[in-house]
Parts: C-alpha cells; sequence; structure tokens
C-alpha cells in the first residue's frame, strides 16, 4: 500500500502522468507558493491528479484541492483528507 501521505514526488509524477506536466519535485518542495498556474497546472489537470490519488489510497478526496493555488495548498488538502480518511 502506498504511502498515506502526499508528497512532492508524488505529486510531481502524478503531474506527469495525469497532465503531460513535467516538473521536478525538487522545484516543488523548494517553493511550494508558487502559483500552479505558472507551471500550466489549472483545475481540470488538479481534478484528474485528485481522481488518480483517489483511485490509488482508496478513498474519497473531499471537494477543494482542486481549487488550490499552489503546490504547498494542494499537498496540505489532499494530505488533510487522506488523514480523514484513514
Amino acid at each position: 500500500m502506498m504511502s498515506r501521505e502526499l508528497t512532492y514526488e508524488e505529486l510531481a509524477s502524478l503531474m506527469k502522468s495525469c497532465t503531460g506536466i513535467t516538473m521536478d519535485p525538487q522545484r516543488l518542495r523548494d517553493d511550494p507558493q508558487a502559483p500552479l498556474a505558472d507551471i500550466g497546472l489549472d483545475s481540470l489537470g488538479l481534478l484528474a491528479i485528485v481522481s488518480e490519488l483517489e483511485k490509488r489510497h482508496g478513498v474519497q478526496i473531499d471537494s477543494g484541492p482542486e481549487a488550490c493555488k499552489t503546490p504547498g495548498d494542494f499537498v496540505a488538502a489532499v494530505n488533510e483528507s487522506l488523514t480523514v480518511g484513514a
């Protein structure tokens, strides 16, 4: 089973597989408040990532992460949902 916490490495991998956007996880970690729009990730891309995370973790992720504007906010929102759904 996968970790119950989303990491920047997993987010970068999901960005690539779900949206085709290649991102260095270190960049996400170093600047977690960078606008997702600046790297080309919009709300539809975030919805695709949320859907994949729900499949992988077997839990419903509350609405909200797809409205996040930064990687740090997205990771925090997803991890909160994963913790509640554990």
